[in-house]
């Protein structure tokens, strides 16, 4: 799922052991079999698992931050913004540990089973997915799955790695790499008050054919929960509809106005959906909002800062802040 940075190397912030397509990590010791609550119910992993492969979003970037390659991940899709089918910070990694890109796996909507089941895992990552109780019982015919603890797409960055790193047996480094993050994360807010309090949206969809069509990420979802983390607030709107558990809603048509009110504006999409939507406002009687308060999360590396991931953070997290930062000051008038 969906996220101008500083394109580095990471090993500041994760293990820097190398390895050929396997481990060279000094572990704790996990007790053997490992049991694993999720919201499909539990998996039972017997034995340490040796190749670990992902699917969905960024999941791969649990190993590579532990310092193992997995035997299989994913191609990215969003925000890859020279098409080799990883972001630069996953590059890095992988090459810095010995890897290359014939671990990538060409999925699409849902995983490629056949080139899964190929890869042999021990181990199937899952944490932060939108899995269905389907895909999970195709998956775990060719290995124990870690799956999604809650609703589809709502697991935060904590839990990604939390639950990787445990189905791992690799817990105690999981919770090693989530304080380092979390050091980042207070060392960000402590830097930028001027960011607490205020509000913020995050639009997934503006209809180019009819701009009063917008839907919004809510409460439920990580990039929203990660916005609450650093400080910044959604509107009533917003979290009204995170009630019924999903991770999203549309913009009432007689709520367009109240979009003026909100401080920040996160979208996807280009500075054209919003010149339009802003005409369409106009044209309507109902206010605008300043360009100067929107942030542009666009097909490129930038664009997924919004959803923090283990290696994303250590890239963009900084220009991020920035970003909400020039937003913020922008809504003091």
């Amino acid at each position: 799922m969906p996220a101008a940075q500083a394109h580095e190397s990471h090993s500041s912030q994760a293990d820097t052991h190398t390895s050929s397509p396997a481990r060279d990590v000094t572990e704790t010791t996990a007790q053997y079999p490992l049991t694993i609550q999720h919201a499909f119910g539990t998996t039972v992993i017997e034995n340490k698992p040796q190749r670990i492969a992902t699917v969905a979003w960024a999941n791969h970037e649990v190993p590579l931050a532990l310092g193992v390659v997995p035997v299989g991940f994913p191609r990215q899709g969003f925000g890859d913004d020279d098409g080799d089918g990883m972001m630069p910070w996953v590059k890095t990694r992988l090459e810095a540990l010995g890897g290359d890109a014939s671990v990538l796996r060409e999925d699409g909507r849902t995983p490629d089973i056949e080139a899964l089941a190929a890869s042999k895992p021990d181990v199937i990552l899952a944490a932060y997915s939108g899995l269905s109780e389907d895909d999970y019982a195709r998956l775990s015919e060719i290995a124990p799955v870690v799956a999604r603890p809650g609703p589809r797409w709502s697991s935060s960055w904590r839990d990604m790695i939390r639950l990787d790193s445990a189905g791992m047996g690799m817990a105690a480094e999981g919770e090693a790499l989530i304080e380092r993050l979390e050091a980042q994360v207070a060392e960000n807010v402590a830097s930028h008050p001027e960011i607490q309090g205020k509000s913020a949206i995050i639009l997934r969809y503006i209809d180019p054919e009819d701009p009063t069509r917008i839907a919004f990420y809510n409460d439920n979802d990580t990039r929203l929960r990660f916005l609450a983390e650093l400080g910044l607030t959604s509107p009533s709107f917003v979290s009204a509809s995170a009630s019924d558990g999903k991770i999203g809603g549309r913009v009432p048509p007689q709520q367009l106005a109240e979009l003026a009110d909100v401080d920040i504006l996160l979208t996807y999409g280009g500075q054209a959906l919003i010149e339009r939507l802003n005409q369409h406002l106009a044209d309507n009687d109902l206010p605008t909002f300043s360009n100067d308060r929107v942030i542009l999360l666009e097909n490129d590396p930038m664009g997924t800062a919004a959803n923090p991931t283990p290696l994303s953070m250590p890239a963009v997290l900084d220009a991020y802040i920035a970003e909400l930062s020039r937003a913020a000051e922008a809504a003091k008038g």
